[in-house]
């Protein structure tokens, strides 16, 4: 039986192939190389003749105040993106979800999806186009007898659109899962409900909010573990020397000193650092989402 019912997903484990070839290439297998934040490492001596260092690298990360600085303002940018873009693709999804014309929501949900795709440095040029002195957002400012804003130069509005941006690129694909969830959700709920007398809102509240609750928690575990991943690709393309200090991240200071200034080993150091930060906030999260709430479902 057992034999039987392997040969019927057998075409479903072929398919899985390529996923696990992909992640022990690119995932396993170089981390093997963590051994060069222990170790003085050159290129052209390579990994086994490096000499032993021990701690030197941990410790010349954690004695350097520009480190501190960089670690604020990715904490910074990424609790304002999960603090203002977590709710929205909720938010979204099940207020699109009460729209009734299929043809409609169909579009929405295409057109939301496909800023998605746009990549960081095609964005990058069109909010540089948008935002700069002379592009379409002071030009109104101007119309309108306002002053010009320096977006992209100015400390106190760059990290704004660094969220505002990002949001508005991710909500759309955010919300495809919590469309999957809230298809899940039985409709002889709300159809039990709508003849009880309880309006959109109500069923929103006691029916599509909490049967979706699961994948929420378990979306927001997730999130946690990626909250030193401010979004290298965006703030890469996006920021210059006026506004460094309050957009250089940890992904973007590893950039410099592992690529630019070939400190492989403080950079390898580095990203142990935010492995370990992210192994240690989902733990944490998975336990506390638990003892909120036993029924929820969680990551283990």
């Amino acid at each position: 039986m057992a034999t039987k019912s392997f040969k019927n997903y057998l075409p479903l484990f072929f398919m899985l192939i390529p996923g696990i070839i992909y992640f022990v290439l690119f995932c396993y297998v170089p981390m093997l190389g963590i051994v060069i934040a222990f170790k003085d490492y050159h290129l052209m001596e390579g990994i086994a003749d490096s000499p032993w260092v021990g701690m030197k690298y941990f410790n010349q990360l954690f004695s350097d105040p520009y480190f501190y600085t960089v670690l604020k303002n990715t904490l910074l940018i990424s609790l304002m993106k999960l603090f203002f873009g977590f709710p929205m693709p909720i938010l979204f999804a099940v207020l699109l979800n009460e729209i009734r014309l299929a043809k409609f929501k169909r579009f929405v949900q295409t057109a939301s999806y496909l800023p998605h795709f746009i990549s960081w440095i095609a964005l990058a040029g069109i909010l540089e186009s948008i935002l700069s002195l002379d592009g379409t957002v002071n030009s109104i400012f101007a119309f309108i007898g306002l002053d010009p804003i320096m977006f992209l130069s100015e400390p106190g509005y760059f990290r704004a659109v660094l969220v505002i941006s990002d949001i508005w690129k991710e909500f759309g694909w955010g919300a495809i899962i919590y469309f999957a969830a809230i298809a899940g959700v039985d409709n002889s709920l709300h159809e039990a409900a709508a003849i009880d007398g309880a309006t959109r809102l109500q069923r929103i509240r006691y029916i599509t909010l909490p049967g979706i609750a699961f994948m929420v928690v378990i979306m927001l575990i997730l999130s946690m573990a990626n909250i030193l991943n401010a979004g290298f690709d965006q703030i890469f393309n996006l920021y210059n020397s006026a506004v460094m200090e309050v957009s250089d991240i940890v992904d973007t200071y590893m950039y410099r000193v592992g690529i630019q200034q070939v400190q492989y080993s403080l950079s390898t150091a580095l990203g142990i650092f935010k492995s370990v930060v992210a192994l240690v906030l989902i733990v944490v999260t998975n336990r506390l989402a638990k003892k909120l709430d036993s029924d929820y479902s969680t990551l283990w």
